[in-house]
């Protein structure tokens, strides 16, 4: 006699649906894992990039690096803007007005140009008023200009990073073989009036040569070149009140 067979099942479907519960759940567990992980990784690279921040703002910096282009500097001149150091503060709209009642003239031929950008004040000499071309010897009249930059920044205790720059057009001759030197020269000219001149003190300022890789303007012109060959002084923190004027 045969047994009579067992009803079918119709709750098979909870099999599936507990398999695809437990896969979602699965998922939603790595995605918070990733998600705690990824904040870690976000929070080391800020750490990281504040204390290599921190290092180059340090007093006594000095160093000629290789760097790739950066962001064109495009924020608009003279923006009042405030700028927070550890222990000082100070506008640099105020800043601004006071640079221009000393360089007034020469920013009025665009020998200099001021623009605020996310690195500091920007005070850009640009090659017209204090080089010749190919040339890292200061043109007769810039000493004047540097000097009273120099004062007016010491008045504020401010430091300040002396970037030279080119542009891209390749340069060889008895004095120098590349970009890298040429803009690297004529950095170091500035820094050296600055401080032998003007008074600068030698741990609040420091020096780097880009050559032609970070232009603020296409080197596709005459124009654009000629804005690119430039030296510029960033102003990139308070000094602290303890430390002396000299």
């Amino acid at each position: 006699m045969l047994e009579s067979l067992a009803p079918p099942s119709h709750e098979r479907w909870l099999v599936s649906y507990a398999d695809f519960m437990t896969l979602l759940f699965a998922v939603f567990v790595v995605l918070f894992a990733f998600s705690r992980y990824h904040s870690s990784i976000h929070t080391v690279s800020t750490a990281i990039h504040s204390g290599f921040d921190a290092l180059s703002a340090a007093p006594g910096a000095s160093g000629m690096s290789q760097a790739s282009a950066d962001e064109a500097r495009i924020a608009p001149p003279h923006t009042n803007v405030s700028v927070t150091g550890p222990q000082l503060h100070f506008d640099t709209g105020e800043l601004s007005k006071e640079l221009q009642g000393v360089l007034g003239d020469s920013i009025s031929k665009q020998e200099i140009v001021m623009q605020q950008t996310p690195d500091g004040l920007v005070i850009s000499l640009r090659e017209l008023g204090f080089f010749n071309s190919g040339q890292a010897q200061l043109l007769p009249g810039a000493a004047e200009k540097l000097k009273s930059t120099a004062k007016v920044l010491m008045q504020h205790g401010l430091q300040v990073r002396v970037e030279g720059h080119s542009d891209d057009v390749p340069i060889h001759n008895a004095m120098f073989n590349s970009n890298w030197e040429l803009s690297s020269a004529r950095a170091m000219s500035v820094l050296s009036l600055l401080v032998n001149d003007g008074g600068f003190p030698e741990t609040s300022i420091s020096v780097a040569g880009y050559g032609e890789h970070r232009p603020v303007a296409s080197n596709e012109t005459p124009d654009g070149r000629k804005q690119n060959r430039r030296v510029d002084l960033v102003v990139i923190a308070p000094r602290t009140p303890e430390e002396p004027l000299h």
